[in-house]
């Protein structure tokens, strides 16, 4: 498949990235293409010929397609559907808003209302990905053990307040620390709900204890890091043409005074050494349950979940190099401040103008 226009300087800098796991793309992506579509539109997410060219262009049930190779039709559907809303609410904060903390506060505590047992209450402040989000909520939860929305719900909570320490970050003098960045973008990455749909698509719930223990917690955040270090190689341009501040390559651009292409090599430096650590720990993890003698079914289930990482770092990085998000229209987008579908928050603005 041929890159689109554009996009040939950051396939050269996702070169840099060596992950020794093949990604494996599901046969059927195309089915839940069109679904996703179809569901946009449904749910007036995405209006006019010109708003669906662009958002088709970025390919993301392709990114699904990688995560979840092995998903029914129906998971892949929904993973597509949860990744579009995932992509539609992060443009929102490419504009104004994203550089006033406290109104993307009020949007997220609409989010986080809308994700409670009890929903919103009468009268509350809604929008469109409010209503849009509550529908995810039910489709995402039906017949899941009470464990696994807890932790989905939990993971989405991070996400969502991550969008808030972003909007500070922009207003802030001077580029954070690496370490202090990473901290909050292992949240704004949105990797630990991707991997919580790992266990719903395998129809399996891993125990807290093997979740919260070594090696395995050490893993998922080693994924997180993977996908935040080639996303901010693949999008530098992009987010330096919006004037961004949160991307690992552009910190080390401003904090350390290198040239942004010295600086992608760099962060590749790093995701690199977090996949052969990555690699290490899994053969430990392997060892020690065979070792402390876990049931074969639970050592399968852990197995699938740790394939499950290896898709979500390989995925990433070859959608990464083909997605006309971060080549030229993507670029010229960010430029612009805002994408044609960046305008859902309007509705609650007008309630109270």
């Amino acid at each position: 498949m041929s890159s689109p226009a554009g996009s040939q300087l950051s396939e050269d800098r996702t070169g840099l990235v060596d992950i020794p796991f093949p990604a494996r793309c599901h046969p059927r992506h195309t089915v839940a293409r069109q679904h996703t579509l179809d569901w946009l539109h449904r749910f007036g997410m995405l209006s006019g010929e010109c708003a669906t060219n662009e958002y088709d262009a970025m390919g993301l049930e392709r990114l699904m397609a990688y995560f979840y190779p092995d998903a029914t039709d129906s998971d892949l559907a929904l993973a597509t559907d949860l990744n579009a809303w995932f992509f539609v609410f992060d443009d929102q904060f490419d504009g104004p808003i994203g550089r006033q903390p406290d109104a993307v506060a009020r949007q997220i505590d609409i989010m986080l209302r809308t994700m409670s047992d009890r929903g919103p209450a009468p009268g509350d402040p809604t929008n469109h990905l409010a209503g849009t989000l509550a529908e995810l909520w039910k489709r995402l939860g039906d017949g899941t053990p009470r464990l696994w929305q807890e932790r989905f719900r939990g993971h989405w909570r991070e996400y969502l307040t991550a969008y808030h320490w972003e909007a500070i970050n922009r207003t802030r003098t001077g580029p954070p620390s690496l370490p202090g960045f990473l901290r909050g973008r292992r949240d704004s990455i949105g990797v630990q709900p991707c991997l919580d749909l790992v266990e719903r698509c395998g129809r399996y719930t891993l125990p807290d204890e093997l979740h919260r223990g070594s090696p395995l917690a050490e893993m998922r955040w080693i994924t997180a890091d993977v996908v935040i270090f080639v996303n901010d190689i693949v999008s530098a341009d992009k987010e330096l043409a919006a004037g961004d501040v949160n991307n690992s390559v552009i910190i080390l651009h401003k904090g350390s005074g290198l040239s942004v292409d010295r600086a992608a090599r760099e962060v590749a430096r790093l995701a690199n050494s977090r996949v052969e650590h990555f690699q290490t720990l899994a053969l430990e993890l392997s060892e020690a349950l065979a070792d402390a003698g876990v049931p074969g079914q639970l050592r399968a289930q852990v197995d699938d979940y740790v394939a499950g990482m290896r898709a979500l770092m390989s995925g990433n990085l070859a959608w990464s190099r083909t997605t006309a998000r971060y080549g030229k229209t993507g670029i010229e987008a960010a430029g612009r401040g805002q994408r044609p579908w960046a305008h859902l928050f309007e509705e609650e603005d007008a309630l109270e103008a």
